[in-house]
């Protein structure tokens, strides 16, 4: 029987499908209207490398928030739990973990068997996640990895603030305008800042404690990691794919439940 997960985003799916073995078979794709056609779509490429198909003997985990609409799926769970095994699986020496997702950032404190000891989050509003790097994206008129290097090369930082998304669209593009304009590299950092800033009020209030691991796809971003390095004091563990360890996470839970004997 072969564990898989499933993590259902407002702008992926992710899928993780997990052998005896431990090796992982995965795959990231854009999420679509219908939550179980996504999840459908992202298992395609995946099960193909296993030899497998939706008819085969598999125990799937679901999570995200298209997770209650996957009609195949054997159990759900939150994705801060998933999040916090799929960060043991690929850190045991994390103690916490920075998830930076589409619509929402998580922090949270894991112990050594990759369970949540604590955890703060913030969704009220878009600052701070992938959705707002993207609008900043449109108004830089240039895609995020041009972003991600002209970051390197910011001679200063111009404050943006960190509180509200529309405002800092605002001063994005007053600095966009100004005569002479602000460069390009220093507002890019400023818009990096001013995320990292949320996140290190999120991380502060339950209090920092190494091993940190950053993960979502906000993490694919080298620029802003490099930002939140130099806030945080020291190096962070980040994966190859930032963006699937809540599915991996969702297959490691799914794969223990196998183990002991309840899968049906």
């Amino acid at each position: 029987m072969k564990a898989i997960g499933i993590d259902i985003g407002s702008l992926t799916t992710k899928a993780v499908i997990l052998d005896d073995n431990g090796s992982l078979s995965l795959n990231v794709t854009p999420s679509g209207d219908e939550p179980e056609s996504s999840a459908k779509a992202v298992l395609e490429e995946p099960l193909g490398q296993t030899g497998l198909n939706l008819n085969h003997d598999f125990y799937l985990v679901s999570t995200g928030i298209g997770a209650k609409y996957v009609s195949f799926t054997h159990q759900q769970k939150a994705i801060t739990t998933c999040l916090a095994r799929g960060v043991h699986y690929l850190f045991p020496s994390a103690r916490m973990a920075i998830d930076m997702g589409a619509e929402s950032c998580n922090v949270l404190k894991v112990n050594e068997r990759g369970r949540i000891n604590d955890w703060v989050n913030h969704d009220k509003c878009a600052a701070g996640t992938g959705v707002f790097l993207q609008q900043m994206a449109k108004i830089m008129q240039m895609p995020l990895e041009e972003m991600a290097r002209l970051s390197a090369n910011a001679h200063s930082i111009p404050e943006i603030t960190n509180t509200c998304a529309v405002f800092a669209e605002s001063e994005v593009i007053s600095h966009v305008h100004r005569d002479p304009p602000t460069p390009k590299e220093d507002i890019v950092a400023g818009i990096y800042s001013s995320v990292v800033s949320r996140i290190m009020t999120l991380c502060k209030r339950i209090g920092i404690e190494r091993d940190v691991a950053v993960v979502g796809g906000v993490a694919l971003n080298s620029g802003l990691v490099n930002i939140l390095e130099n806030e945080i004091g020291f190096k962070v563990l980040m994966p190859d794919t930032p963006q699937i360890a809540a599915a991996l996470g969702a297959a490691v839970i799914a794969r223990e439940t196998i183990e002991k004997g309840l899968a049906r």
